[in-house]
């Protein structure tokens, strides 16, 4: 340090302090995928987890190429379509870890995070569970599908009861499993924590139910159906679909930028106007229409959206919300 000149030093000294607010422009490329791994089951066990490893090959290659952060796998999707319960816990045994080890190797050579669902045995039994690796393979967390449907349980599987948020090196995820979609008790939990990102793995769509999640809990919504006839799709932090699997193509891809504020126009529209012109291209102000609520992101790489926000004084959603409870508050008290 002694050979640093002092403009040097405080050249330093004020990076180091302002690094941790370079946030902006934080862009995720995930891909997600709808398949069924339909395969003939009149053969051995071991057979068909090889025929398993080869099926999952096959639909990771459309998407590989692709310079990954993300992969995103449906329900269940290490066993086969099709099983009895006897013959899916012949399979499971058979199986152990040699689809999780072949998703690993996966995330590995392609530096990517993978989430899959699985079914599995732990120490407390069977689970439905998503398992998220992380780039070099190892598992970064493991959400275990918190209501199973009743044929689920009837045939073993064990409910999980948390909704534990991951931190990726891109952001936050938070879990959940097909059937978990109709219960607000859990969609309360994640809109309370609001991750950056909510995977969905499934074998149902939920329709209206994803729009619902991604808006109230403030995420990104990505999904993988495990039915082809259904979309995979990616949803914004407005509800809105931004990317789609279609009847041609059972995958899709997306770049998503995770640094996002929401806000009301109540009150912001001047301050909106004002953000704009200065910040132009480096600022997106996105309005879905309908519901009064916009998305500011950012697309500098030296300032982010909340501090585009506060530089304006531009109210955030939810800060709006609070504020208009206290108001009501407020105001019965006078009224009583």
């Amino acid at each position: 340090m002694k050979n640093l000149s002092k403009f040097t030093i405080a050249s330093l000294i004020l990076f180091l302090f302002l690094a941790p607010c370079a946030q902006a422009s934080k862009p995720v490329r995930i891909a997600t995928i709808g398949a069924s791994p339909l395969i003939n089951k009149n053969q051995s066990p071991e057979a068909l987890v090889e025929q398993m490893i080869s099926f999952w090959q096959g639909q990771i290659n459309q998407v590989i190429n692709s310079k990954l952060d993300l992969i995103v796998l449906p329900e269940i999707c290490d066993v086969p379509v099709g099983l009895s319960t006897s013959e899916q816990k012949i399979y499971v045994e058979a199986r152990k870890d040699k689809l999780s080890d072949f998703f690993a190797k996966i995330a590995r050579e392609n530096n990517c995070y993978i989430a899959f669902g699985s079914l599995h045995n732990t120490d407390k039994g069977l689970r439905n569970s998503l398992i998220l690796l992380d780039r070099a393979g190892k598992i970064a967390g493991a959400y275990h599908k918190n209501f199973p449907t009743i044929p689920e349980m009837e045939q073993g599987v064990i409910p999980g009861d948390q909704s534990p948020i991951f931190q990726c090196d891109f952001g936050t995820v938070g879990m959940a499993i097909c059937f978990d979609l109709n219960y607000d008790e859990l969609r309360a939990k994640y809109a309370q924590q609001q991750p950056d990102i909510i995977l969905f793995s499934s074998v149902y769509h939920g329709g209206l139910m994803q729009s619902t999640w991604a808006y109230s809990c403030r995420s990104y919504f990505v999904s993988a159906i495990g039915v082809v006839q259904l979309p995979s799709e990616v949803l914004n932090p407005l509800g809105e679909i931004v990317a789609s699997s279609t009847n041609y193509f059972n995958y899709t891809l997306a770049t998503i930028n995770l640094d996002y504020e929401l806000a009301h126009l109540d009150y912001n529209w001047d301050k909106l106007k004002k953000l704009k012109a200065k910040y132009r291209d480096a600022v997106s102000i996105h309005d879905p229409g309908k519901v009064g609520s916009i998305m500011i992101t950012s697309e500098d790489k030296a300032i982010s959206a909340l501090q585009m926000a506060k530089e304006f004084d531009i109210e955030l959603l939810d800060t709006y919300f609070d504020r208009s409870r206290m108001f009501r508050k407020k105001r019965l008290e006078k009224a009583l």
